[in-house]
């Protein structure tokens, strides 16, 4: 995909106040651990990640992600008039009927005559949605558009540590299945794309490719569960290493390929921007795309993994602390279970 007129023109992005950290985690497992003979602290030491954050208990999707796709509009200085289509891309939803982009919709007061819907594509669901929206801009059907995605990691945190605590079958071997879901955090983000007439940055989308290997949908599953007090709460099983290994493999290729259609070289990258998982997917994805570690901008440390959110949280972060400069480089590199890859390209 190419895109000559598209502009990221407005960034926001809403965190929980709440902080949760992998000791405060693996001290709620900590019969668990005696059980099984687990070190404590392996909880951070895998993944890298020390802390992570949750909305207060009933905090829906669609209100953090007002709030963030609110910030979004506001820097961007787009008209909310010119909005012609909005996008809610998070895992996370109010309800399964009506889509969650419909009470941002009415939140955010935007035109009546703006398309609303969903995108759910596991972590890869905002790029989606940006290619989405880049693409009715490409074709002059509308002038700007908003993405927002509003992920609450708290329900699969806690619902897999409560199932974990409860089983009766559990051994070391068959506990990896679940330590993917203990990385998890929550965020909310927003991004306006504007058509090159009305935008003030500048900030050109320039395209990028898309690579699916849908052979390995079995690496990750979610489903929903009945949690304590008859609330719903999620729950994952996945194989992390496979997962890791073909997402990062996936990744290479992806990336390879986008290069091509951009006509960019690794060494013309000054920035990137990848899917926050843990320590051990960064490095080996950095290993698989030929690109510099030392130019990722990472949040995962303090976010955790925040599903759709993730990648687009870190872009927004690094903007708000200057990491681009006029004329930068700077590779998106997205992945999701299924599996799924959405690389693309900005020029600051």
């Amino acid at each position: 995909m190419h895109f000559k007129k598209v502009c990221i023109d407005g960034l926001g992005y809403h965190l929980p106040d709440n902080i949760v950290t992998s000791e405060e985690i693996e001290n709620r497992l900590a019969p668990l651990y005696d059980l099984l003979k687990l070190s404590q602290g392996r909880l951070e030491l895998m993944s890298g990640i020390q802390e992570r954050r949750f909305w207060d208990k009933g905090v829906l999707p669609s209100e953090v992600a007002t709030i963030a796709g609110e910030k979004a509009i506001t820097q961007s200085g787009v008209n909310p008039e010119h909005i012609g289509c909005l996008i809610s891309a998070s895992v996370c939803r109010d309800f399964l009927e009506p889509s969650t982009a419909s009470i941002i919709h009415n939140n955010l007061k935007l035109p009546v005559e703006a398309l609303v819907f969903d995108v759910s594509n596991a972590c890869l669901g905002v790029l989606n949605g940006m290619s989405i929206i880049a693409s009715m801009i490409e074709q002059n059907q509308i002038l700007a558009g908003l993405v927002v995605a509003g992920e609450n990691g708290g329900p699969l945190v806690n619902m897999t540590i409560d199932t974990l605590l409860t089983r009766k079958d559990i051994t070391r071997k068959n506990i990896k299945s679940s330590f993917a879901s203990l990385t998890i955090g929550s965020s909310a983000v927003g991004i306006v794309l504007a058509h090159e007439k009305i935008a003030k940055t500048g900030h050109r989308l320039l395209g990028g490719v898309s690579m699916a290997e849908t052979q390995f949908n079995h690496l990750c599953r979610g489903n929903e569960v009945s949690g304590a007090g008859g609330e719903w709460a999620p729950l994952m099983d996945t194989d992390s290493e496979a997962l890791m290994q073909e997402g990062c493999r996936l990744a290479g290729k992806t990336w390879k390929r986008t290069c091509e259609v951009l006509g960019w070289s690794n060494e013309e990258v000054s920035r990137v921007f990848c899917h926050q998982v843990g320590k051990g997917h960064r490095k080996l994805m950095y290993e698989n795309v030929g690109l510099n570690p030392q130019k990722d901008f990472s949040t995962l440390e303090f976010l955790g993994n925040t599903g759709s959110a993730s990648l687009p949280t870190a872009l927004a972060m690094g903007v708000e602390q200057n990491v681009l400069k006029q004329g930068d480089k700077a590779a998106l590199l997205g992945i999701g279970s299924g599996l799924n890859c959405l690389m693309m390209g900005i020029e600051w």
